[in-house]
């Protein structure tokens, strides 16, 4: 494949392209798990090669269980992208952290069980570890841009991923909290999920949009107030993903470009045809 890219960037609700880009082409592609969610944009900023795709598809035509994540990351990772960085609108569940306000998170806890959430199986077994999905330098690197931002960047915390698409119940909201999570979604722990089996190293910025349900004061979340605070939150974001571009890109390979190299538990000779070819790109050690 001629295209390639080093950076990928997933756009949430809201965020549906990066218009700072430079020498800008669309690229459709088909991918062993059907078509991603959109075209993607392809593009130059500050030297950097930069593959982006809005998850939801342009329009926010998927549901958050609809999206095709395993399309997105594959066809991330035959483009060459070593790291991704991940938009995402969020739910608030720390009293500290309020709408408008940003989280880098570092931690996931997933509650989804409808989605697909590994490139594996049908005849092909492989664990990855996880312990640590996101990557600390890339977070560094967003909190250090952030500072010259008229930006609250909160750095840390648990985004608890729920399967959606219905809001919380106030019992869940406050089961969460007690869990010690921060903020709420409903994408991005599949996304960390796919993008390490991928050997790609993933960051979230969490724009936060509500105070989910648990605050007395904010007791029902709306899409009208999602999408006011989401827009908002768009142009300072893409702000922030401006300035991050060339710094993110300075880091170099990612560490986990190799994850896949003792992971599979299955031998070669047993794996069908069709499986082989379906994950042959996530094992490629010349990007």
């Amino acid at each position: 494949m001629e295209e390639k890219a080093f950076l990928g960037v997933f756009g949430g609700s809201g965020v549906y392209d990066l218009d700072s880009l430079e020498e800008v082409r669309s690229l459709e592609m088909a991918t062993p798990f059907g078509p991603p969610s959109d075209e993607l944009l392809l593009g130059t900023l500050d030297g950097v090669r930069v593959a982006f795709l809005p998850r939801h598809g342009r329009g926010h035509r998927y549901l958050p269980s609809e999206v095709p994540y395993r399309a997105n990351v594959w066809a991330l990772r035959a483009l060459g992208v070593h790291r991704i960085l991940s938009i995402s609108a969020v739910g608030s569940l720390a009293e500290d952290v309020a709408p408008g306000e940003f989280v880098l998170v570092d931690q996931f806890i997933d509650r989804t069980f409808k989605r697909e959430t590994t490139f594996f199986g049908r005849g092909q077994v492989a664990h990855v570890p996880l312990a640590d999905p996101v990557c600390p330098d890339m977070r560094r690197v967003l909190r250090e841009q952030s500072e010259a931002l008229d930006l609250v960047v909160h750095d840390g915390g648990t985004y608890l991923c729920i399967e959606g698409p219905q809001f919380s119940t106030r019992a869940e909201s406050e089961l969460y909290r007690s869990w010690g999570c921060r903020v709420i979604g409903m994408t991005n722990a599949t996304e960390a999920r796919l993008a390490r089996e991928a050997g790609i190293s993933f960051c979230t910025i969490a724009m936060v949009t509500d105070y989910d349900c648990w605050h007395p004061d904010h007791e029902h979340v709306t899409v009208e107030q999602i999408v006011a605070t989401a827009h908002a939150n768009a142009r300072r974001v893409r702000e922030l993903v401006r300035r991050s571009l060339r710094p993110l890109a300075d880091l170099g390979p990612s560490p986990w470009r190799q994850v896949l190299h003792g992971a599979v538990m299955t031998p070669a000779t047993l794996v069908p045809p069709e499986t082989r070819t379906a994950t042959e790109v996530l094992f490629r050690e010349d990007d």
